[in-house]
């Protein structure tokens, strides 16, 4: 990614949360990703880290209409994505999508309520909804809006060891090509 891409979703993002009501605490650590991939708008996300304990995290993540967080699975963590502003999209699997499917079924909590679903299933999430996600469901998700804030509390987090994702090409942090100055560090660059 160019840090010019970054920069500019630092500032829109930041925007965004502000205009629905969200304060970042002091010297919030950023992370920008377009996954690898080099095409931030349609497979990328924001993340800003609000809490990271040694039990528990809390991410406040950004994305716009058609940028996919790809399908991935945690073999640990266990987490709640809660659509906070704008309506978001969450995609289920039993196994990896890239590979043969079956007409598996799984059960996903909807607001603290068990679901029965098929695998290939999506679930759309209004604002203030959530889905718990165990670990080893597959899932990806994304806007069903023009823009989102996401929401995650979760285990504690290890985002270099406990991401596998579907598509192998994928890489976690993304490799920043200097165009401009930064205005922020990212969490990978501390």
């Amino acid at each position: 990614m160019k840090r010019s891409e970054i920069n500019q979703a630092i500032i829109t993002a930041a925007n965004f949360f502000r205009q629905n009501g969200w304060f970042l605490p002091p010297n919030p650590k950023w992370d920008i990703t377009d996954f690898g991939l080099g095409s931030f708008l349609t497979t990328g996300l924001v993340l800003v880290n609000l809490a990271e304990e040694a039990e528990y995290c809390e991410k406040l993540m950004y994305a716009v209409k058609n940028q996919v967080t790809p399908a991935h699975m945690h073999k640990k963590k266990k987490e709640d994505i809660i659509s906070r502003a704008g309506n978001l999209i969450v995609q289920f699997w039993t196994g990896d999508p890239a590979k043969a499917q079956t007409s598996n079924s799984l059960t996903i909590k909807v607001n603290g309520e068990a679901r029965l679903i098929k695998s290939g299933e999506k679930i759309s999430l209004k604002p203030g909804e959530r889905v718990t996600i165990e670990p080893g469901v597959w899932h990806e998700f994304y806007p069903g809006s023009d823009e989102c804030v996401i929401g995650e509390v979760s285990t504690a987090n290890d985002d270099l060891n406990d991401n596998f994702f579907s598509n192998e090409a994928i890489g976690r942090f993304s490799e920043i090509e200097e165009d401009e100055a930064l205005i922020i560090k990212l969490v990978s660059e501390r």
